[in-house]
């Protein structure tokens, strides 16, 4: 009975193929290699669609307008291309839920980017964010700041829900709830799922409260703009 109620939803988030495989809805986009293929390297890599995987070879170079006007373009039809195959494998998609990082050049420029056209292609969509914001104690490229502020102008303009992720927050967790002394990647992130996972728990499994997108943006957003 417990895998017939975890089964029940499970494609929210996974889509099933002709062999019998459940492989996540998600498109992996990196403007570099490296993060991507040490993902295929690793045991869960297998677990994804070679063809949801976009990446390019130069990086963003922390730099928002590179990613957002010079490099982005050339890889958003690409992208978009990816982003419609999934869409039209699911049955009734409502909405597109984008996982970035505002302190880096890839995140904040070309994930502003994805934003912008999301909105113009699926205009009655709920598009929600989990945001990674920098922090000044943790911070270690100069232009973090920067990167921050000229997305938050596009995720207020662009996008319904965002569930923002402090940095410091993610370290102070680390070092003084879970006693880990110096945190890495692996740990922040480790709270970042778990954050991810109790948010989207009603979307995965069944109930009656906050039971999709829309009702949870009616109970936690206000005013549409209001959606941080």
């Amino acid at each position: 009975r417990d895998t017939q109620l975890h089964l029940e939803k499970i494609d929210v988030y996974f889509e099933e193929t002709a062999k019998r495989r459940y492989v996540p809805r998600c498109v992996l986009v990196d403007l570099e290699p490296g993060v991507i293929e040490t993902l295929k390297a690793k045991a869960i890599g297998s677990l994804f669609k070679p063809d949801n995987f976009v990446f390019g070879v130069n990086g963003g170079a922390n730099n928002w307008a590179k990613t957002h006007y010079q490099d982005g373009p050339e890889f958003i039809d690409e992208i978009l291309d990816v982003i419609r195959r999934s869409m039209e494998s699911a049955d009734s998609p409502q909405g597109i839920q984008v996982t970035q990082s505002l302190g880096g050049g890839t995140g904040s420029g070309l994930g502003s980017l994805i934003m912008l056209k999301l909105r113009e292609h699926y205009p009655d969509r709920i598009i929600s964010a989990f945001s990674v914001y920098p922090s000044a104690k943790v911070s270690d490229v100069v232009v973090e700041p920067y990167n921050a502020t000229l997305t938050t102008s596009i995720l207020i303009q662009d996008c319904d829900q965002v569930n923002v992720i402090d940095n410091e927050a993610l370290y102070d967790i680390s070092t003084n709830l879970l006693k880990t002394p110096s945190p890495n990647f692996h740990d922040l992130n480790w709270v970042v799922s778990l954050v991810m996972s109790g948010v989207t728990s009603s979307l995965r499994f069944p109930g009656t409260l906050n039971g999709d997108l829309r009702k949870m943006g009616v109970n936690l957003a206000p005013f549409p703009r209001l959606h941080f």
